[in-house]
C-alpha cells in the first residue's frame, strides 16, 4: 500500500478560470509565472477565481470596494456567486484589519450563515494565490485520493504502534 500512496514529488499544476476584471490583477501574473493554464472568461463573476479540476471557486473583494459600492449590491453579487459555485469562498481583503473591517466580515457571515460559503481574511495577493492553490490541490482528485491513502496508512500505523493497542490485545488473550 505504501507504494500507492503518491510518493513521487511532481510540481502541482492546475487550469484555472478567471474574470476578464483580474487580467491585469498580480494574483494572475503570480499564478501565471507558477505556469498554471490560466484562462479568462467574461461570463463568470467580476473577481472570480476557479479552479475546475477541483471543484473549488474563490470569489475576490476589498473591503474598501466593499465600503464604497454598499452591501446590498455586494450581497447580490455574492448571492449569484454561491447559487452557481457549491465550493465557495470569498477572500476578504485588506491591508491592515481594523474595527470596520472586522465589523465588514462579520456582517457579510451573518448575512451568509447557513448558506455554502466560507469567508477568508487575505492579506496580499502572495498571501492569496498560496491559499487558494493549497486548497484547490488538497480537493483536487488525485490529490484528495492520495490524502486519504496517507491518513490511512497513518491511522494504521498508530494502532499497530499503540501501547494501548496492544494492551488491550493482551488482556483480550489473558480472558481467552
Amino acid at each position: 500500500m505504501a507504494e500507492s500512496c503518491g510518493q513521487e514529488q511532481t510540481r502541482w499544476i492546475t487550469t484555472v478560470i478567471m474574470s476578464t476584471a483580474l487580467q491585469d490583477h498580480e494574483i494572475s501574473t503570480v499564478l501565471q509565472r507558477q505556469q498554471h493554464r490560466v484562462r479568462y472568461s467574461e461570463s463568470v463573476e467580476t473577481g472570480s477565481v476557479i479552479f475546475p479540476l477541483s471543484g473549488i471557486a474563490f470569489i475576490l473583494s476589498d473591503t474598501q470596494d466593499l465600503l464604497r459600492t454598499g452591501e446590498e449590491e455586494f450581497s447580490k453579487r455574492i448571492q449569484k456567486f454561491i447559487n452557481i459555485h457549491r465550493n465557495s469562498f470569498l477572500l476578504l481583503s485588506a491591508a491592515l484589519y481594523g474595527p470596520e473591517e472586522w465589523s465588514v466580515m462579520f456582517r457579510i457571515q451573518r448575512r451568509f450563515l447557513g448558506s455554502n460559503l466560507r469567508v477568508i481574511p487575505v492579506h496580499n495577493p502572495a498571501e492569496t494565490v498560496k491559499l487558494m492553490l493549497t486548497m484547490a490541490k488538497v480537493t483536487s482528485k488525485p490529490q484528495a485520493d492520495d490524502t486519504r491513502c496517507k491518513i490511512e496508512m497513518t491511522k494504521a500505523q498508530i494502532i499497530e504502534k499503540s501501547p494501548v493497542w496492544k494492551m488491550l490485545q493482551e488482556y483480550q488473550s489473558h480472558r481467552n
